[in-house]
């Protein structure tokens, strides 16, 4: 409904408007004013007395006043007190039930403390003896509509406020999803990059082959069939990653079965040995002596980890050595020695499955580090330090929220002039034999 400006300014702006209008379109309403007694005369001098001012309904009794009470919207009913049948005090009680906002002036010729008591009670407006004087009257009933268009102006001012603000809320709600909607997109560009820039790679490197020979050897064919089969992998790798952010849009649990250790990482440096990024620097893997799965999707794992060395490989212009592990822990972390600080932070700890086996997974590089002003940002969503054809941005937001998502933990420790450790802390689980 909004396209622009403070959404509080907006709505009084909108509630203001739409007052002003429908008072300018739409007349004001005379009232309608329920005239109840079982005396003729007193019901038609009442009649005389307002039939210029309001429109008028009249009842000689308690059930006739409740009937049109029930067809009819009143907005102040005056009441004999003393009538056949049912009492003016019963015709309001009824009344009260059936239009609860109805104003009430009372007039009797016979007044007691218990009969005024329970005109209160039932919050009548006013209350007069008879015989009444005209201007004692007109005042009484007057008193009592304005209180009640008040009253209803005020509730319809109400409706119309929470009809503005839930038109409000759910912009917010629209805005928020279409956000969401724009960062995974944003993040599935982002992750099947790396794939694809291997599927890029191996399709030139045949080409080139392919370009040399007029004939194609023994060797040649087992060079583009391993190519091949690499190039078959990082497919399905894009389909994976697609897949899982497709699920979770529809909100839909992982049914993945669990991968080791040891061909994740195997995996890992098929794409690592393709990027750009290790032509210039120097990539070591260390993987653990012993074999176990994580509790997450493998290509989650692989993404924070590819991510994770990317990011590495960019911190610094001039060559240096990155280095990827994995080491298996059998015991639960200390998480009291974890501190954030200057050169350190420590993320989704509260959040964190802090049971035996985890495996932890680390990036190191011996690059500039990360200046202290800076650390506290490196998580946020689009925030880059690199140059604008360089980096999105986004590369550690997806990191950490994968982590945040596999209840692991994910730990940062820099110093300026020598460089940076990212560690990976996930649940594990021994594989089946």
């Amino acid at each position: 409904m909004f396209a622009t400006g403070d959404p509080l300014t907006q709505a009084n702006s909108a509630l203001t408007e739409l007052m002003v209008l429908t008072a300018a379109t739409q007349p004001r309403r005379r009232g309608t004013l329920l005239i109840v007694d079982d005396e003729e005369g007193p019901r038609m001098s009442l009649r005389v007395i307002f039939k210029d001012n309001f429109d008028l309904l009249m009842a000689e009794d308690g059930p006739t006043a409740i009937e049109l009470a029930q067809k009819n919207q009143i907005d102040v009913a005056i009441l004999d007190i003393r009538m056949a049948g049912m009492s003016g005090i019963e015709v309001l009680e009824r009344l009260r039930f059936v239009q609860p906002e109805i104003e009430a002036v009372m007039i009797t010729a016979f007044e007691t403390t218990d009969t005024m008591r329970q005109a209160l009670r039932l919050r009548a407006a006013d209350y007069i003896n008879k015989p009444f004087d005209i201007a004692t009257i007109r005042a009484a009933v007057s008193g009592a509509m304005q209180r009640r268009m008040l009253e209803g102006e005020i509730h319809s001012s109400a409706e119309k406020v929470h009809e503005l603000l839930g038109e409000l809320q759910n912009q917010k709600v629209e805005e928020q999803i279409a956000k969401t909607r724009g960062d995974i997109y944003a993040s599935i560009i982002h992750d099947i990059n790396g794939p694809l820039t291997v599927v890029s790679g191996f399709i030139q490197l045949m080409n080139k082959k392919l370009n040399r020979v007029s004939r194609l050897e023994v060797e040649d064919l087992q060079f583009i069939r391993e190519r091949l089969g690499i190039i078959e992998r990082q497919v399905s790798n894009c389909i994976e990653i697609s897949r899982r952010y497709l699920g979770f849009l529809r909100h839909q649990t992982d049914d993945s079965q669990p991968t080791g250790v040891c061909q994740l990482m195997s995996d890992l440096e098929q794409l690592v040995r393709v990027h750009p990024g290790i032509q210039e620097n120097e990539y070591y893997a260390m993987p653990p002596g012993t074999d176990i799965s994580v509790k997450i999707n493998g290509t989650d794992v692989i993404q924070i980890l590819l991510n994770l060395t990317v990011n590495a490989f960019q911190c610094a212009p001039h060559a240096h050595r990155v280095t990827v592990g994995a080491e298996i822990l059998r015991v639960p972390l200390d998480l009291a020695a974890f501190k954030d600080g200057p050169n350190d932070r420590f993320l989704n700890v509260e959040g964190m499955d802090n049971k035996a086996p985890l495996v932890r997974f680390w990036v190191t590089d011996d690059g500039p580090g990360i200046p202290a002003e800076v650390l506290p940002k490196i998580f946020q969503p689009y925030f880059t330090t690199k140059g604008p054809r360089q980096g999105t941005g986004l590369g550690l937001s997806i990191v950490q929220r994968l982590v945040k998502e596999g209840n692991g933990a994910l730990h940062v420790q820099t110093r300026v002039g020598e460089g940076s450790t990212f560690t990976v802390y996930l649940p594990g689980a021994d594989l089946p034999k």
